[in-house]
């Protein structure tokens, strides 16, 4: 019998996606002027209720962009997206409504505007009644709950890396309540890669392999009938296994397509949760994770022991039932798919005992400081304790259901505040004291994130920049580089890419640390600058090097032969190409600000680990000419081994690309040795000198253009950190959101304070307890690396503690003589006119059996829990706020950086927990010297709060380096505005004093004007002081006043405190520019020796310094009134 035909086969790599729907834009509504229609409500009295509205839908908060002048007053909605972020107004808008400042409707002030939910709000002056102009008026739009699509994202890579794949690109549903957008979120593409050679083939009943594919991909197999439909599998490193059922396409002959889909790691999407439970409920941990192939397998562990999979049947989920005290602990997931495994997070399950308390009821210790004139005088600073309910989980009333959340989940919080006064020097302060804790609903944790993008060598705004969260697009940048991110629930490493429109920058892939609480975190992003392009011919070899330090040899080179570059669709490309590598160099200190992501990779047991870099580089291919984006590959990248001087490092060097999905860094390949053709030359000539060698890998660039010569390093340690509001250290005083930052440094040998590179750098961000930062170190040579950490609190710089002459272990906080052993060393130690912001360290890892080094402020790599749950007694390094000068008083105590402490009173300084407006007012003060500026924030106008205090600032003035002899301050104040139970407005009596012999001499035009048109004014207007009744809408620096709202209160403050030293509506700076933009100027000169200070006769006995100052200013105007006659006086008392 003769032979079968051979059956004529192809394998190819794809991937199948489905489509996604397009859907049309609906016509935008025509706009319209009018009056606004409808029935007239009184001021503060909320608008239409959500159920009078037939779809779901809700409205936002209120906007105001803009002030009366010019032609009018506009509220556009393209700037409100702008200055308050794209996503605080949905895409469609279903309605707009409009109201003046002081809550009146345009109707019943009797003007024309014009409303359009898409295009915004406006009100002409030409178009007003004869003698009338256009009120200041705020807007909020009525946004439907059903959700609508965000835009597109870029297409991600091709499925595979040989033969016909897709790419796929992701839009995202923003639902405020979880229902689905109408359509998918993908889109499919087709793309090309080359074919699959090499790939092994064999029949499903057949042992071995049958067949190896030639370099086009494809196969035969003689001996297999054309009809016998047999089943054929292929496997090749690197894509999971594919299999393919044979077709006849003749009678001699059948053909096969095998699919393979290129592997990928798994990573967590979902992480298991920390759950509270009475003994005898149910708990449900839920892990999911995501790859190629899917993972189907899940491993649960308790306590670190792996859970018997029968017994407790468990899949993606672990389901708990009748719970023991034996089974709280911690609990985590392991994923697992062909090409690795993934660890979850741990989630702590509490399981109380009968009549264990969940939440006691007694409130735990909680200071804060008084005013100095409440305590006793010499005897420092008094403090009182508030008390504070611990931000700890309850267990649900009804248990646990099978689905992952906690949808009734309760907290430990403030269940009955008392109020008290403390008795003063000649005032009575009042304060609401936390009387009982007790498990509530649990205040939804909002986590922010907030900062601005940036050049790294020059500092310019990355302006209109597209923002990613994976690869979804979730915004832009503004004109000023700004950004805010609201972190999604669950999340545990938020990766965020930047994407400039102009090109000139590198994808920034970066992750932000952020505070999981809900409190808000400000980052300064720095941006990497591209190189020139330089030309290629792609006929020929290319070299490109890595590394241009001046004085210093490149690290390496990237290596591209001839006919190495490719269109996206495969085909060869041939002609001249354009190539930007961009090397970021570890030997330049500055280049770590920059670098992308956080150097951390999944090892074999599926934990996140740190690499150490000796440097990273990105590589833009395009045509010549054209913005056409090329591939290349193989390319070969050279590394001189003699640039490697740590020791193990050479062997262990490996070649990385970044996943901007994750975050996270994925090999590429290895290292061979390889010697130079120049040294091989000098061999034959016999020379004596000494040869480079160089370390030789492959990559191919495609989609992926970020890439990293890194060393997976063993030697790993936490450090311990705590940052406090003063340079006191008072543990009660510790501030939570501060961004620590360490890198770690490689010293020159003999050198420890002069670095040769950095190797790593790590973020995180303070909490209750401080923070751990992971680094390397060495427990034989404490000099191996060094450290260098600095921390920042919305671009405010923290200031370690000193080290001049030699660091003190009280200081410090660490104790000898293992503060001797890591060299700590400020960074003006050596310089006094150097900055104070950061400190170096050696990394000395503890030794076993050394007391002094067991309790930190470095713990081994395995003692993250001992580190994290570490007591203020025990070492660590102290970093606190510059502006010492500064404090704060609330009478209804809440604690900025734990939002779950916020308490519903109507004397609460923030009304609305989940959005925070700040306000300051700008104090100009010419005197020879700093001055306290103090301000009285008191109910005005709200019939419940009139003349009750709200809360005291103090903030003292800072001089501007370019006028001598005058300072200014920024002074917080209590913003007007709806209290908590959103029924009426108050409006804040606001008293602005500074300390010592002061007289106001001058108030912003503007300010004084508004006042004027928007009584009642003051009831107490003192020439020593400045009052006013605090304005309803934002304003901004042309009045001197700077307002910021936010969801973080802290961000909110920096951010404004950083427009106000900058004198503008939407700069930033921390030097004071003392004649920009000012609400009010005083003038203080120094009382004669022995007379109290006016701020001291003020808080001693109010009405007869008063008094004083009333006869001494009516004395000397008169005394101008008889040297420069009626009309001088006039003028002076205008300008007062």
């Amino acid at each position: 019998m003769a032979s079968a035909p051979p059956l004529l086969c192809l394998l190819v790599a794809a991937a199948h996606l489905a489509g996604a729907r397009a859907t049309t834009p609906p016509e935008e509504p025509t706009a319209t002027a009018w009056g606004l229609e409808g029935p007239s409500l009184s001021p503060g009295q909320p608008s239409p209720a959500l159920e009078d509205w037939e779809e779901a839908s809700e409205w936002t908060s209120w906007f105001n962009v803009d002030h009366p002048g010019g032609d009018g007053d506009f509220e556009s909605l393209a700037a409100i997206r702008f200055y308050y972020g794209p996503a605080r107004v949905c895409p469609r808008p279903l309605a707009l409504e409009a109201r003046t400042t002081d809550w009146a409707l345009p109707s019943t002030v009797g003007e024309r505007v014009h409303l359009n939910p898409t295009r915004g709000f406006w009100c002409l002056n030409r178009e007003q009644p004869r003698g009338r102009r256009c009120s200041n008026y705020h807007v909020r739009f009525r946004c439907p709950l059903e959700a609508t699509w965000g835009a597109w994202g870029p297409w991600g890579p091709c499925s595979g890396s040989c033969g016909p794949g897709r790419r796929l690109r992701r839009r995202r549903c923003p639902s405020p309540t979880g229902d689905a957008c109408p359509g998918r979120p993908l889109e499919a593409q087709k793309c090309v890669r080359p074919t699959c050679p090499g790939a092994r083939v064999s029949l499903r009943d057949w042992s071995g392999i049958v067949a190896i594919t030639d370099a086009h991909g494809t196969f035969r197999m003689p001996g297999v009938c054309a009809n016998s439909r047999a089943n054929v599998s292929a496997q090749m490193d690197g894509f999971s296994a594919g299999l393919g059922q044979a077709q006849a396409n003749g009678s001699i002959s059948a053909v096969v397509t095998v699919v393979l889909n290129k592997l990928e790691k798994p990573y967590l999407v979902k992480h298991p949760e920390s759950r509270v439970r009475e003994a005898g409920q149910n708990v449900t941990f839920c892990c999911k994770a995501s790859g190629t192939p899917m993972p189907k397998k899940y491993s649960w562990f308790h306590n670190g022991t792996l859970l018997d999979r029968r017994e407790h049947r468990y899949g993606a989920h672990l389901e708990l039932r009748g719970l023991r005290p034996d089974q709280a602990g911690t609990y985590h997931c392991k994923a697992w798919n062909d090409a690795g495994t993934v660890r979850s997070g741990t989630a702590w399950l509490t399981v109380l005992g009968p009549g264990q308390p969940a939440c006691n009821p007694q409130p735990q210790e909680h200071l804060i400081k008084l005013p100095d004139d409440c305590g006793q005088p010499g005897s420092g600073p008094t403090y009182l304790n508030v008390g504070l309910c611990p931000d700890t989980l309850c267990p649900s009333p009804a248990g646990s259901s099978p689905r992952c959340g906690d949808a009734g989940s309760r907290c430990c919080s403030v269940r009955r505040l008392e109020s008290r006064e403390i008795h003063c020097s000649n005032y009575v302060l009042p304060v609401k004291v936390v009387a009982e804790c007790g498990c509530q609903k649990c205040l939804p944790p909002r986590g922010l994130v907030r900062g601005r993008v940036v050049a790294a060598d020059s500092g310019e705004p990355l302006r209109f920049a597209q923002i990613l969260l994976g690869q979804e697009p979730i915004g832009f940048t503004s004109y000023q580089g700004d950004f805010t991110i609201e972190v999604p629930p669950s999340t545990q490493r938020l990766v965020v890419t930047f994407l400039d429109p102009s090109g000139e920058f590198m994808d920034t892939v970066t992750v932000l640390p952020f505070d999981p609480r809900g409190g808000g975190v400000y980052h300064d992003v720095k941006a990497m600058r591209k190189k020139a392009p330089v030309i290629l011919d792609a006929g020929e070899s290319n070299t490109i090097p890595l590394g241009e330090m001046q004085d210093e040899a490149p690290l390496g080179e990237l290596v591209l032969p001839p006919g190495a570059f490719r269109r996206a669709d495969g085909e060869p490309y041939a002609g001249a190409v354009e190539a930007r590598v961009t090397f970021v160099d570890p030997r330049d200190l500055s280049s770590a600000a920059a670098a992308p992501s956080d150097l951390r990779f999944v090892d074999s047991d599926g934990e996140l680990a740190p690499l150490r870099t000796y440097g990273m580089f990105s590589v833009d291919l395009r045509a010549a000419g054209s913005a056409e984006q090329l591939q290349a590959g193989p390319v070969a990248v050279r590394v001189d081994a003699g640039q490697i001087r740590m020791a193990g490092h050479v062997e262990a060097l490996r070649l990385w690309s970044l996943n901007p999905d994750t975050g996270l860094w994925e090999e590429e390949s290895g290292f061979q040795p390889e010697r130079s053709a120049a040294a091989r030359a000098r061999a034959r000539a016999r020379a004596r000198r000494e040869e480079r060698v160089f370390l030789v890998g492959n990559v191919e660039i495609r989609e992926r253009r970020l890439f990293n010569l890194d060393v997976p390093e063993r030697r790993r340690c936490f450090v311990k950190v705590r940052a406090y509001a003063n340079d006191k250290f008072t543990p009660s005083e510790q501030v939570e959101g501060v961004v620590v930052t360490l890198v770690n440094l490689e010293p020159a040998p003999g050198f420890s304070a002069n670095p040769r590179a950095w190797g790593r750098f790590d973020s995180a961000v303070t909490g209750p307890n401080g923070a751990c930062l992971p680094a390397f170190c060495d427990e034989d040579r404490p000099d191996a690396y060094t450290a260098l950490v600095t921390a920042s609190l919305g671009g405010e710089e923290l200031e370690p503690a000193p080290s001049r002459p030699r660091p003190r272990a009280a200081t410090v906080g660490v104790a000898q003589p293992y503060l001797e052993r890591l060299a700590y060393r400020r960074s003006d130690h050596d310089d006094p006119a150097l900055k104070r912001n950061g400190f170096r360290i050696n990394l000395a890892k503890p030794r076993p059996g050394e007391p002094a080094e067991a309790k930190g402020p470095v713990y081994p790599w395995r003692s993250l829990r001992e580190c994290q749950e570490a007591p203020v007694t025990a070492s660590h390094f102290r970093f606190a706020r510059v502006e010492a000068d500064k404090y704060e008083y609330n009478v209804v105590p809440f604690r900025e950086g734990a939002p779950a402490s916020w308490t519903g009173d109507v004397l609460a300084w923030w009304p609305n927990p989940q959005e925070f407006r700040a306000c300051f007012l700008k104090v100009q003060i010419q005197g020879p010297q700093e001055y306290m500026v103090r301000s009285h924030n008191a109910g005005g106008s709200h019939p419940r709060t009139q003349g009750q205090l709200y809360g005291l600032r103090d903030a003292r003035s800072v001089r501007d380096p370019e006028r001598p002899g005058t300072t200014a301050a920024c002074v917080e104040f209590k913003c007007s505005g709806m209290l908590f139970d959103q029924r009426q407005v108050d409006r804040t009596l606001v008293t602005i004093m500074p300390q010592g012999s002061c007289r106001r001499v001058a108030i912003n035009g503007l300010l004084r004007d508004y006042l004027a048109r928007h009584p009642p004014a003051a009831p107490a207007d003192d020439p020593a002081a400045f009052s006013m009744l605090a304005p309803l809408d934002p304003l901004g620096h042309n009045y001197g006043v700077y307002t910021v709202t936010d969801q973080s209160p802290r961000l909110a403050k920096e951010i404004a405190i950083g427009r106000c030293f900058d004198g503008s509506s939407d700069g930033f700076s921390r030097e004071m520019k003392a004649e920009a933009g000012t609400a009010v100027t005083f003038q203080c000169r120094e009382p004669p020796a022995g007379r109290p200070s006016l701020f001291q006769r003020l808080l001693e006995s109010p009405a007869t310094a008063l008094g004083d100052i009333r006869r001494e200013m009516g004395q000397v105007a008169r005394a101008q009134a008889q040297a420069t006659g009626p009309l001088r006086t006039r003028r002076g008392r205008a300008q007062q």
